[in-house]
């Protein structure tokens, strides 16, 4: 018989200061992030993908080139930094200490709060407008916030329990609804977009990357309960690119044979024979993503708060979710929302998996409260991010203006060949490899990974 304090132990830990236990699976993490990869957002992101700058489009060939290129890259780059959070057992934010030091690693910290929240809310009204095309709006909108955010803030109170439950009960759900779609779909003909042009392929592969990598500072508060780091790199490769690519994919299909009108995308859907039913299973299984972005949001806070019950703050953030998703109903900025967790998250990437994998991660990775503040590596991430805004400032006026004039005056003007998140991973491994390779100091051996105050 399994007693309260074993049940305890199969879930998350209270503290920040306690042990992981690990108990997921190859199984367990292909499953969360199958259904992670999978979401409502997804179809109507492949938007951004047929046509980024709203007015050329890319071929067929092109738009599906650029989402299997994307997700495949941006799946890797959540690997690096889960495979670390599987080694040290530490949640994503509390990795950082050990890479900027415990104070500096503030910043990145309120930097994934505001995207965690910004997501969170956008997942919560996805769900609403879901909901919406399945009742034709018989149904209150705030009703569905509401119980979205409920369902979404128990998940993340119990989120160990929430991936079991995903690999047990939602994925086979999922899987057999996404299949009937793909079959009932592709039954009818899939007219080819008009104005078609492959200068925009590099920014598309660029929105489907920045999905991917949206969830870079999220990895590893899953992934640490991994039982080893193989196990979190490869079920993450595989389960998210499995199922972001087949969801883009199915999305494309539905844009173009509503005629190209993106609002129209879950008619598509609910227009097959009994469409209403699996589209009812995919816009309830879309309250694991809103799930986990509270629950991340949580563990970001508890960097700064490592001695606050997550469960509490669990519960304050998803109340402020559901606050904040009361009044919204459209998507206009989710195309600049990308644009900005790409400039920040993947040069951010880039100088963690460096640095922790040829660098300081060999010698000894300080998680201590303690850590000292390593501010040079302040550095690469800065020219990552200022590469990424050279190469694609979003269309923000006064800021993409900015960016312009900085191009003139610096003679960079990215055409067909540019893409703003490889150039700027580069740029930023580089830079840190450079760090690495000239900033090397002897020391006495490895550190102890300890989240405590040393």
């Amino acid at each position: 018989m399994t007693t309260a304090a074993s049940q305890d132990r199969r879930e998350a830990p209270l503290v920040l200061d306690t042990e992981p236990p690990r108990t997921l699976g190859f199984v367990d993490q292909g499953a969360f992030w199958l259904n992670i990869g999978i979401s409502l957002i997804g179809f109507s992101g492949a938007a951004v993908v047929l046509s980024p700058d709203g007015k050329s489009h890319l071929p067929i060939a092109g738009a599906i080139l650029a989402t299997v290129l994307g997700t495949v890259i941006g799946a890797a780059m959540v690997a690096g930094p889960g495979a670390i959070g599987a080694r040290t057992g530490a949640p994503a934010m509390a990795v950082l200490r050990g890479l900027f030091g415990t104070k500096l690693s503030y910043l990145p910290t309120v930097a994934n709060i505001v995207q965690c929240i910004g997501w969170g809310v956008y997942e919560l009204t996805v769900i609403a407008l879901g909901v919406s095309a399945l009742t034709h709006d018989r149904v209150p909108h705030w009703i569905v916030i509401i119980a979205a955010g409920v369902l979404s803030t128990a998940m993340a109170i119990w989120p160990l329990n929430s991936v079991r439950a995903l690999r047990k009960y939602v994925s086979v759900a999922v899987a057999i609804a996404m299949i009937y779609f793909t079959v009932q779909l592709l039954r009818q003909p899939v007219p080819a977009p008009t104005d078609t042009s492959w200068s925009q392929f590099w920014p598309a592969v660029d929105s489907t990357l920045a999905v991917s990598i949206s969830f870079v500072p999220l990895a590893a508060d899953y992934t640490r309960h991994s039982r080893s780091p193989r196990t979190a790199a490869g079920a993450t490769v595989l389960g998210y690119s499995v199922a972001q690519i087949w969801c883009y994919l199915l999305g494309i299909i539905a844009i173009l044979q509503a005629g190209g009108d993106s609002t129209k995308i879950f008619d598509t859907f609910l227009g097959v024979a009994a469409g209403w039913l699996f589209f009812a299973v995919l816009v309830l299984r879309e309250s694991d993503q809103s799930f986990a972005n509270i629950y991340s949001t949580a563990m970001s806070i508890q960097n700064l708060l490592p001695r606050v019950d997550r469960r509490l703050l669990a519960g304050l953030v998803g109340l402020a979710v559901t606050l904040l998703a009361l009044p919204v109903r459209d998507f206009s900025s989710y195309a600049n929302f990308l644009v900005l967790i790409g400039s920040v998250f993947v040069p951010l990437c880039a100088v963690l998996i460096v640095d922790y994998y040829f660098g300081r991660g060999r010698r000894g990775w300080d998680l201590t409260e303690t850590a000292p503040t390593r501010l040079i590596m302040l550095l690469p991430w800065a020219a990552g991010f200022v590469t990424y805004q050279l190469f694609n400032p979003g269309s923000i006026s006064w800021w993409a203006n900015f960016w312009t004039k900085v191009q003139d005056t610096v003679h960079i003007h990215p055409g067909w060949w540019s893409s703003a998140s490889l150039f700027a991973f580069l740029i930023a491994a580089a830079l840190t490899g450079l760090l690495v390779r000239f900033g090397r100091q002897p020391v006495a051996g490895p550190q102890p990974v300890d989240l405590r105050k040393g």
